[in-house]
């Protein structure tokens, strides 16, 4: 989906930029090194007490799902010190020091994690009018809209994200604002603007190009395998953590067919191999089957939305370990607000809702990788939990649905080492839902309590 805000206060764009800029990790490291380091510097925690001075928290439920072992364990009981989980199950010793909060009926599950989100960008129901209110925002202004959006979503649960494009470089500010510990929100990975080309769906609007300023490489916008590395290379400068591109035309945006290819096999080679020597991963959006499957014989990581794709590409997926990030939540949503928007990008709504779900079934079948992601901004932010229910009812079962997050989002953006699942020595990313999550997967859409590397962000009562 498309989210480009076109900047008309340079001065205001610059202060973004200086702000991404003095963190931005050493170019030269090998990919290897480099990738670490793009995961550390993401998941890099906020600023707490020394954790021997931190008393223990002690999470106490009727049921608790590790994320791992896909099955649930009654009673469930965790132990948190500082940021870290540090016992989990029902025969963990209780420190001394520690403060039991007793949750009754209800399953404790990993912080959810999602792998497509706009959180720098704002919803409105009204799609004009609140098209006119971003253009007239500026980039400042903007950032305290994206801190709201980041604190209702992590009050939702979320407590990982992946940020894939921001005009502005709004995303890289409101990532260094949650490590900083001045803002609240999820973890994220950021993209700064998405890639593409001339005209396409990561292109800006087609504005009168006397009136408004065309975008270009700086605001990911190329045409060629050269300025395409340029875009790349420049997002990187000012701090992206991942490079997303746009593969094929998109749904809403107006100037282009929802399911056409978009960037040249040599214009993804460039992306996808300069973007890997610098250790980022790259997310492509697709609905159309030709441009994922270019985009996948470039080497990309993961196919966002996938509306069309069809047997043999989503089989290249599987035996290459390409995830598929279905955004099925938004989806739904467009399709049941079509009449909303202009008509061009009604028609393209109806005709991807109207393959979207039997593409997923058929995914799910052959066994793609997936990962959790809703196209959060689509959607009111906040909602991203629906995404877990959305895949059950297209044939999933409830723990299978809870682990595109706990795995498949959290090995996709590389962060599997320190959370996604209920372990000693990882994150105490963890959220509390009523009931029994297996039997009512939708309980995930009310947690009771959400905790964020061992701060309680929601239910603290």
């Amino acid at each position: 989906m498309k989210f480009r805000i076109v900047s008309m206060v340079a001065g205001l764009s610059v202060l973004l930029l200086l702000v991404g800029m003095a963190r931005v990790q050493a170019s030269d490291q090998k990919p290897a090194v480099a990738q670490a380091a793009v995961v550390q510097a993401a998941v890099a925690p906020t600023a707490v007490a020394p954790a021997a001075a931190t008393p223990a928290i002690v999470l106490k439920a009727a049921h608790l799902f590790d994320g791992s072992s896909g099955r649930l364990q009654s009673p469930g009981m965790i132990v948190v010190r500082g940021q870290r989980i540090v016992a989990v199950g029902a025969n963990a010793t209780i420190p001394a020091d520690a403060r039991v909060i007793e949750l009754g009926d209800a399953t404790l599950v990993p912080g959810y994690i999602d792998a497509h989100t706009h959180i720098a960008s704002d919803h409105d129901d009204n799609w004009a009018q609140g098209f006119y209110e971003g253009m007239l925002r500026f980039p400042v202004e903007q950032s305290f809209h994206a801190a709201r959006n980041a604190k209702a979503t992590v009050e939702a649960g979320v407590t990982t994200v992946r940020e894939v494009g921001a005009g502005d470089f709004v995303d890289v500010a409101l990532r260094n604002a949650i490590n900083d510990g001045i803002a609240e929100g999820p973890r994220m990975l950021v993209a700064g603007h998405a890639i593409g080309s001339t005209g396409g769906h990561c292109d800006s609007s087609p504005f009168p190009p006397g009136r408004v300023k065309p975008s270009g490489p700086l605001e990911g916008v190329c045409n060629g395998p050269a300025q395409c590395r340029e875009a790349t290379r420049l997002q990187m400068k000012y701090g992206a953590d991942v490079i997303k591109i746009c593969a094929s035309g998109g749904v809403l945006s107006e100037s282009d067919p929802v399911d056409v290819p978009q960037l040249t096999p040599e214009e993804l080679r460039a992306i996808i191999g300069e973007a890997h020597t610098w250790g980022r991963k790259v997310a492509a959006h697709s609905h159309g089957d030709t441009a994922a499957r270019q985009a996948i014989d470039a080497g990309v990581d993961s196919i966002e939305h996938g509306s069309f794709l069809k047997t043999g590409t989503l089989q290249l997926m599987k035996q290459k370990g390409v995830y598929l990030v279905p955004t099925r939540t938004t989806v739904k949503w467009v399709v049941a607000h079509a009449d909303s928007y202009p008509r061009k990008i009604a028609d393209k709504a109806r005709a991807a809702g109207a393959a979207d779900a039997d593409t997923l079934k058929n995914a799910f079948r052959i066994g793609v990788p997936i990962a959790m992601g809703t196209d959060a901004a689509v959607y009111p932010h906040g909602l991203n939990a629906r995404e877990f229910g959305d895949y059950v009812e297209l044939g999933m079962t409830p723990a299978q649905s809870l682990m595109t997050s706990s795995q498949g989002s959290a090995k996709l953006l590389g962060v599997d080492g320190e959370t996604g699942t209920l372990e000693a020595g990882k994150y105490a990313d963890i959220v509390a839902v009523p009931g029994d999550v297996l039997q009512d997967i939708r309980a995930t859409e009310r947690p009771l309590l959400v905790m964020k590397q061992g701060g309680i962000v929601k239910g603290d009562n």
